[in-house]
């Protein structure tokens, strides 16, 4: 994985008034193409992060401690600092052209989102998604951002030439309570219309349904209006979960749930315990209501979206074998 030293390349730091609270810090980067330690429980073995830190600001985002690396916090300066790999589609385009490149699936929006609003600024997407189709290399997109219509037709071309995996992430319809939780993302409806774009560009658009919060988005109620709004969408599949409260994220969002819902407090305390995961009697039973409403909803089948679709090829167009499937880090996938 790539070097976590604090602004290494550090070109300039950068602060506008289209982008109140935040700060961009621009790097050239020596290299953008970041290999999984062997080993990992990941479905995929190389990635792309042109971006550290996320504006979406996002209170349960699994990948807040990651930002302690760069020696900024975990929590307000994860959604204010962002670190932009300004040079990332040159960097990776003479990547993929060594000799011992072996066009293994890449997979972006692994760990901050690469359609986050910073991309309105920086356009870096457009030439890593042409490095890795030019380069015959698969690769797979997971996005909360709507910033990802701009790029359909290159995806559509992309798809020409390589396999693309394409994934939104969408755990709620609830307007009011998404612009508490996930206050920098598109809302719902946007995304909901995103997938629906994606469909009807023939482009396949599988959904990350996670988290799912215990006592606000887990009711039957919440589910069921989830699931039938994916379904209208044309969500090829649905990939869902419970909420993951690893260290540095469980801070920030037990602390904004002590200012928004403190009743439920004791409860997540009691759920959680000193873990990461909920109690596998609370995941059992998530399990049953999401294998309900899938059935409902006609995804009962479907693969729903983890990155493991977009697969290198054997040399003769087959797809190789795939690496065994396993949940991603802090999203552990019930169906």
């Amino acid at each position: 994985m790539e070097a976590l030293l604090p602004l290494a390349g550090l070109v300039r730091s950068v602060s506008t008034p289209e982008f109140s609270g935040v700060t961009f810090h621009e790097v050239t980067a020596k290299s953008v193409l970041n290999k999984v330690p062997s080993g990992s429980a990941m479905p995929f073995e190389w990635t792309v992060n042109p971006y550290r830190g996320c504006s979406h600001a996002c209170v349960y985002c699994f990948a807040r401690k990651s930002h302690t690396y760069l020696e900024f916090d975990a929590g307000r300066d994860f959604d204010s600092q962002v670190v932009v790999k300004i040079n990332a589609a040159e960097v990776l385009r003479k990547e993929l052209a060594k000799p011992s490149w072996q066009r293994h699936q890449v997979a972006l929006g692994t760990n901050t989102d690469p359609y986050q609003r910073a991309e309105g600024r920086y356009a870096l997407m457009p030439g890593i998604i042409r490095a890795l189709a030019d380069s015959g290399t698969p690769f797979s997109i997971l996005t909360k951002g709507t910033l990802l219509a701009r790029d359909i037709p290159l995806l559509k071309h992309a798809a020409t030439q390589v396999p693309v995996d394409l994934g939104i992430s969408l755990a709620m319809t609830n307007e009011d309570l998404a612009e508490l939780i996930e206050p920098g993302t598109p809302s719902p409806r946007a995304r909901l219309k995103l997938i629906a774009r994606l469909r009807d560009a023939g482009l396949g658009c599988g959904v990350m349904a996670m988290p799912i919060l215990p006592w606000l988005t887990d009711s039957d109620e919440a589910l069921d209006a989830l699931f039938t709004e994916l379904a209208k969408a044309g969500a090829t599949g649905v990939t869902a979960g419970a909420l993951y409260l690893k260290p540095g994220t469980r801070e920030w969002y037990m602390s904004w749930l002590a200012a928004q819902h403190p009743e439920l407090v004791g409860r997540y305390r009691r759920l959680y315990g000193q873990g990461s995961y909920a109690s596998k009697d609370y995941r059992s039973w998530l399990a049953g209501r999401i294998s309900f409403f899938k059935a409902k909803h006609g995804f009962t089948g479907s693969s729903g979206f983890s990155h493991r679709n977009a697969r290198p090829t054997d040399g003769s167009g087959a797809p190789s074998e795939a690496k065994a499937a396993s949940p991603l880090p802090g999203q552990e996938p019930l169906f």
